[in-house]
């Protein structure tokens, strides 16, 4: 199924060079930023775990990403299930966005923020990376390499449960250190926003640095 799709996207690709181009230099920063790593002892005929088809998503507008490549977990194999349909979505750990809008809206000095690619901070265990597996190749000629995935994947069921869970435990680890911010982290984060603030002005720029050196801590910035 993957390798059919991958087929499919080669004949997409060679219509259209600018998106030949933009793919191709996508999946190269993604390994060079370390978030997927090639499998070469990978045996495509006899092969435990799921490959991921994938597709790219163009957005002119964007200014910094033209196109993005999106990653397909609900794609079905030949057993009837995608790796989707097998995933645990995991419990709702964040409070709810109007708990947490009605909290800011009371704050005298208000800010707002997102985690940086939030999701491609978080590493998957080694073990499991297998289930995150895709192909590709850098010509419709050239030979099919296998790479895996090593961080949550935008699109699985289970990554928004990874990442609000991820980032509570990071919470929970630093409250000594961090007491102010774990508390925002723990009550005013949804998903990947940040809406909070302070009664007055110190509070608030001592809460905007300690926020963002205990993200730090778990390898994540805020914009």
């Amino acid at each position: 199924m993957a390798s059919k799709r991958l087929n499919n996207l080669w004949k997409r690709l060679n219509r259209d060079p600018t998106m030949k181009f933009l793919y191709s230099e996508f999946l190269r920063e993604y390994k060079n930023l370390n978030r997927m790593e090639e499998i070469t002892n990978c045996n495509l005929s006899n092969d435990d775990g799921y490959f991921l088809p994938h597709q790219g998503v163009l957005r002119p507008s964007s200014i910094t990403t033209k196109l993005r490549v999106v990653f397909d977990a609900s794609a079905k194999t030949t057993t009837g299930y995608s790796l989707n349909d097998l995933l645990c979505a995991g419990g709702v750990l964040q409070d709810d966005l109007f708990s947490i809008l009605t909290r800011f809206r009371k704050h005298q000095y208000a800010f707002t923020a997102d985690i940086s690619k939030m999701f491609r901070q978080i590493e998957i265990n080694h073990s499991q990376r297998k289930y995150l597996k895709i192909l590709w190749k850098e010509g419709p000629e050239e030979n099919v390499k296998v790479f895996a995935l090593k961080t949550v994947t935008y699109g699985t069921t289970s990554a928004p449960f990874l990442a609000t869970r991820t980032l509570q435990q990071l919470a929970k680890d630093e409250r000594e250190n961090f007491p102010i911010a774990s508390k925002v982290l723990l009550e005013d984060f949804y998903m990947d926003g940040c809406l909070s603030g302070a009664s007055d002005i110190n509070q608030f720029m001592a809460l905007k640095k300690e926020l963002g050196e205990l993200l730090l801590r778990g390898g994540m910035t805020l914009h």
